[in-house]
C-alpha cells in the first residue's frame, strides 16, 4: 500500500494576496498620471468656458445693445449685427448638409451593403482621404472653380465670393465624415437581421432600407449631428470663398457675407489692431460664446435623440 505524504504549507495571508509592493506602487503612479491627464482636459475646458463667459459678459455690459441688430457686422466701427453672422452661418450649414448628407449616406449604404470586401478596402480609404485635404486648399478650390463653374452658371449675377460656393466647399469636407460614421453604424448591425430578412424573401434594397437603416438609426443621427457641427465650425473655406471683406446682411446665398467663424478669423487676423478698438476685442469672445452654445445644444440634442432611438442587440 502506497504511503501518502502530506506536506504542510504555510497559510496565505492578506499581505501575500496584495502582490508586490513595487507593482502596487507602479500601478498607483500610472493611475495618478491618467487621472491627472483627465483632470487637465477638464480644467482646460473649464478655463475656456470661463474666459468666454467673462469676456462676453464684458462685451454685453459695455456695448450698446442696439448695435447688435443693425445692417451689418462692422466691429471696428461699433456695429455688431449678430443676425448677419447667424443667417450666413445657417445658410452655409444648410447648403453643406443638403449636399453632403445624401451623398455620404448613399456612399455608406453602398460600402456597407453592396460593395465587395476588395472594393471596400479601396474605396473607403480613398473617401476618408478626402477629409485630410487642408481646408485652405478647398477654400481656394471653391473660390476659383466651384464659384465660376457651378454657382455663376446657376446665377450669372453672383459675385465670385458668395455663400453658396462656401457651402459647397464645406459639403466636400463633410461628405467623408457622414459616409464613414454612417458606414460604421450600418456595418455594426448584426448579420442575423439581414439573413432573417433574406429568408423571408426580401430584396437587398428592401433589407437595406427597411431593416439595416432603422437598426442603425442612432449612428445615422450621430453622423448628421457631427456633420452639422463640422459645417458650423468650418473657418477657412467660408473665410476664403464666402467673402471675408463683406459683412453686410444678406438673405441670399448668392451674395458674399461672413459666418460666425469667418468673422472671428477676419477680425482676429489683425490682433494687435483689435485691442483698443472699443468693444471689437470682446466681440470675438461674444461670437465664440454663441458658437459654444450652439454646439453644446447640438450635442445635448444628439445625445437625447440617440438614447431614444438606440437599439441594442
Amino acid at each position: 500500500m502506497t504511503d501518502i505524504t502530506i506536506v504542510d504549507h504555510p497559510a496565505l495571508t492578506i499581505g501575500d494576496l496584495r502582490g508586490s509592493r513595487k507593482r502596487l506602487a507602479r500601478e498607483r503612479r500610472v493611475k495618478l498620471f491618467l487621472m491627472g491627464a483627465a483632470m487637465t482636459s477638464v480644467l482646460i475646458s473649464v478655463l475656456i468656458v470661463v474666459s468666454l463667459v467673462t469676456e462676453a459678459g464684458r462685451f454685453l455690459s459695455s456695448a450698446d445693445l442696439g448695435s447688435l441688430w443693425t445692417s451689418g457686422w462692422f466691429p471696428r466701427e461699433g456695429f455688431f449685427d449678430i443676425k448677419t453672422l447667424v443667417v450666413a452661418t445657417l445658410m452655409v450649414t444648410g447648403i453643406a448638409i443638403v449636399v453632403a448628407f445624401p451623398i455620404g449616406f448613399a456612399s455608406a449604404v453602398y460600402l456597407a451593403e453592396y460593395a465587395s470586401a476588395r472594393s471596400r478596402r479601396i474605396i473607403k480609404p480613398v473617401l476618408e482621404t478626402l477629409a485630410g485635404i487642408p481646408s485652405v486648399v478647398l477654400g481656394f478650390f471653391a473660390l476659383t472653380w466651384i464659384s465660376p463653374n457651378v454657382v455663376q452658371r446657376l446665377n450669372p449675377d453672383a459675385p465670385l465670393s458668395n455663400l453658396f460656393a462656401a457651402g459647397l466647399g464645406v459639403a466636400i469636407l463633410t461628405i467623408p465624415l457622414v459616409a464613414s460614421v454612417s458606414e460604421d453604424a450600418m456595418s455594426s448591425v448584426p448579420n442575423a437581421l439581414r439573413e432573417a430578412s433574406a429568408g423571408l424573401g426580401a430584396r437587398r434594397m428592401t433589407t437595406s432600407l427597411r431593416i439595416v437603416v432603422p437598426a442603425a438609426v442612432s449612428g445615422l443621427v450621430a453622423a448628421a449631428i457631427l456633420a452639422i457641427s463640422r459645417a458650423i465650425g468650418e473657418t477657412m473655406v467660408v473665410l476664403i470663398a464666402g467673402g471675408a471683406d463683406q459683412a453686410q446682411f444678406t438673405a441670399s446665398p448668392f451674395q458674399p457675407s461672413l459666418t460666425m467663424t469667418a468673422a472671428m478669423a477676419s477680425l482676429a487676423g489683425g490682433s494687435d489692431a483689435v485691442v483698443g478698438q472699443g468693444n471689437a476685442y470682446q466681440s470675438l469672445f461674444f461670437v465664440g460664446f454663441l458658437l459654444f452654445l450652439i454646439t453644446l445644444g447640438l450635442n445635448v440634442a444628439a445625445t437625447r435623440i440617440v438614447r431614444r432611438v438606440r437599439q441594442k442587440y
